[in-house]
């Protein structure tokens, strides 16, 4: 597989809102009007996963000083601070015919390394329990239930300190 990553335009909107919509519950997807907002703020905090052309997979978050996710950052893309502490993640999105194939933890390492080299003190992202696993194995470390009510799910914060 020849893959690539880089950074979203807003020429993507309508794609990785198309990958949303097929990773997540229409209670806990991004709106395309949300997305559109996110890129408009904060296109470096998109990391799209192509596969020879086609968007595969994604990771999308903001930057801040709050060092926990609070569910007004998933609509109020404003709050993004370029030179914050903090990089957060809204969500790692792969489409279901490529999982398992290492897409998702291809995507994680760079954000990983894409935020040591901004001096981040590290990253935080919710998760559900059944994943609370998968990102330990990045070094996340579960920080119990979020307070976030997000599509009325039980969340649990991780965070990665650098």
């Amino acid at each position: 597989m020849q893959m690539i990553i880089r950074k979203a335009t807003l020429a993507d909107v309508k794609n990785i809102t198309a990958v949303e919509a097929e990773c997540f519950p229409v209670a806990e997807a991004a709106t395309e009007k949300s997305i559109q907002e996110r890129v408009s703020v904060y296109p470096e905090c998109f990391w799209l996963l192509e596969d020879e052309g086609k968007l595969v997979g994604f990771v999308n978050g903001m930057i801040t000083d709050d060092p926990d996710l609070r569910d007004e950052m998933y609509e109020k893309a404003t709050l993004h601070k370029t030179d914050g502490t903090w990089q957060m993640i809204f969500g790692v999105d792969t489409i279901p015919s490529y999982r398992r194939q290492g897409c998702a933890e291809r995507l994680l390492k760079q954000v990983i390394t894409d935020a040591k080299t901004q001096h981040r003190k590290g990253i935080v992202l919710t998760c559900k329990d059944k994943l609370v696993h998968y990102y330990a194995k990045f070094g996340f470390v579960n920080e119990g239930i979020s307070e976030s009510a997000h599509g009325d799910v039980v969340w649990y914060q991780m965070r990665l300190t650098f």
